[in-house]
C-alpha cells in the first residue's frame, strides 16, 4: 500500500534549491576528500561513482520486486521501502554529477533538463493557435 496518495502534498514547503545543493556539495567534497586521501585519481572516482550509481538502481529494482512480492526468498517489501531506494539513486546521482563538475553541476543539470524537458513539456512564450 502506498503510504502517499498521489493528493497528498509530499511536503509542507519546498526547499530551497541552493540549499539542496549546498547539501549535495558538502557530501561530494567529503567522498572526493576520502577518495583523493587513498590516492584515487579523479577519473578513477567518478568511475567508482557511476558504478554506485548502478548499485543503487538494482537496490530500487530489487525493492519493488520485494514490494510485489515475487522473491519468496525475501520477506515482502513496502513502496515506502522503494520510493527510499529511488530516492537514494537521485542523491548518488546528484553527488556524482557534483564530483564530476563541482559548483557548476546544478546549472548543468538545469540545463540539461531544459533541453529534456522539451520534448515532453510545451514551449513557455508560445501560443497555441485554435
Amino acid at each position: 500500500m502506498n503510504p502517499y496518495p498521489p493528493d497528498a502534498p509530499l511536503t509542507p514547503s519546498i526547499p530551497d534549491p541552493s540549499a539542496l545543493w549546498d547539501t549535495i556539495g558538502q557530501l561530494g567534497r567529503f567522498f572526493t576528500g576520502l577518495d583523493t586521501d587513498r590516492g584515487i585519481a579523479p577519473e578513477q572516482q567518478w568511475t567508482l561513482q557511476v558504478l554506485k550509481i548502478a548499485e543503487e538502481a538494482g537496490e530500487s529494482a530489487q525493492a519493488v520486486i520485494c514490494a510485489w512480492g515475487t522473491n519468496p526468498r525475501k520477506p515482502q517489501g513496502t513502496w515506502l521501502h522503494v520510493q527510499e531506494e529511488v530516492a537514494d539513486t537521485a542523491i548518488t546521482s546528484l553527488i556524482t554529477l557534483y564530483r564530476m563538475l563541482g559548483d557548476q553541476a546544478p546549472g548543468f543539470l538545469t540545463s540539461v533538463l531544459a533541453q529534456k524537458s522539451t520534448n515532453f513539456l510545451p514551449q513557455t512564450g508560445i501560443k497555441e493557435n485554435l
